[in-house]
């Protein structure tokens, strides 16, 4: 792990003690891990890391590691991690899981990339007597296990910072740049932002980005700019950085001499760079050191065939389970004013890393050096 993410886990655990692992060692209830010979009791586990796609700066430089480090904290250096990254594809993620149920994980963390479709994976891993854990996004299935940040909130954070950027306007035309309709988390945070959305802004079109690519979002911003005229957009709802990239590129394509208010969501270095500089109003800052860690107490726990109790806080159900222990990680709006107080303070990014040479100008005006 390299050392921003050493300081990022460090600062984190100490402000979550709260959610931390109870001592192990509790009793196995019985019924638990069906299908295998008896609960392992001791810290020489193998814990599966399924992550959908490595486009998103954040499941290979944060999640991964962090997870990794937690792991192994919890068990003495004793567990095994093993990791696999399904790209965006949905059929490779249920070889990936397939083959971990081969060698015989006692527990699996996935972010799927279908959350519908990985439903007979997590079917055969619980089968095979491997508890789930379903990580950032809600999978289909009997899972044992959620966390996640509070998606609809996201949304609601997103939606109110674009009114407060578009301002008095009488219902401003606005696109709407929803993520892709596999993941239940663009739902949930689409659902969020219009809840303060809706009649407040006229929808001058509305998109879901397939596979949440910025090439597929540049497309489609092309495409409204197109319908509606590159100076009737008062601002676009972007659910996350790298389509917020994909979408001011189109912007400035057009040759706007000042771009419209676009949201954001992840905190990716280029998003806080484009914040610095004013291309971007805001992204949502959430705490992947905090998510990463609870996601790995619940497998190792569970691993160990010990409840949930100290760790979830509350429950959610899916389509065909219900009650599945739940933590939900808050979230912040981030833009220029807390930038230091945020991803600079918890050892996200570091200041040379935002302010290069190219934004040291912006830098400066925003008070960051």
């Amino acid at each position: 792990m390299n050392t921003r993410m050493r300081r990022a886990a460090v600062a984190v655990a100490a402000t979550t003690m709260a959610v931390s692992l109870a001592a192990c060692g509790s009793a196995k209830e019985s019924g638990d891990k069906a299908g295998s010979d008896s609960a392992k009791k001791g810290d020489d586990l193998k814990i599966g890391l399924l992550l959908p796609e490595n486009v998103t700066a954040r499941y290979e430089k944060f999640d991964k590691p962090i997870i990794e480090k937690k792991v192994s904290e919890l068990t003495g250096g004793k567990a095994e991690v093993t990791y696999a990254n399904a790209k965006q594809d949905a059929t490779l993620q249920a070889q990936q899981v397939d083959t971990m149920i081969t060698n015989k994980v006692d527990a699996l963390i996935i972010d799927a990339v279908d959350a519908k479709a990985i439903e007979n994976s997590v079917k055969k891993a619980k089968d095979a007597g491997i508890p789930v854990v379903a990580f950032d996004r809600l999978a289909e299935g009997p899972i044992d296990a959620y966390t996640s940040f509070d998606n609809e909130e996201v949304g609601r954070v997103q939606g109110k910072a674009l009114l407060e950027a578009l301002g008095d306007a009488a219902k401003p035309t606005i696109v709407m740049m929803n993520g892709s309709i596999t993941d239940p988390n663009a739902a949930l945070f689409k659902k969020g932002a219009k809840s303060v959305l809706d009649g407040k802004v006229t929808y001058g079109k509305e998109y879901d980005t397939k596979e949440w690519k910025p090439e597929n979002a540049n497309a489609n911003m092309e495409g409204a700019i197109t319908a509606l005229g590159k100076d009737k957009i008062a601002g676009v709802y972007s659910a996350n950085d790298g389509m917020a990239g994909g979408i001011i590129q189109a912007l400035k394509s057009a040759g706007l001499s000042k771009l419209p208010p676009v949201t954001g969501q992840d905190a990716e270095l280029a998003g806080v760079q484009r914040i610095v500089s004013g291309e971007q109003f805001m992204s949502v800052y959430k705490s992947y050191p905090q998510e990463g860690i609870v996601a790995a107490e619940m497998a190792v726990a569970l691993a160990k065939g010990e409840k949930l109790d100290t760790i979830a806080t509350s429950k959610v159900d899916n389509a065909g389970t219900k009650g599945i222990a739940t933590v939900l990680v808050p979230v912040v709006s981030l833009t220029k004013d807390n930038i230091k107080d945020t991803v600079i303070k918890d050892g996200i990014w570091k200041l040379d890393e935002i302010c290069t040479a190219k934004y040291k100008a912006a830098c400066t005006s925003a008070g960051l050096q």
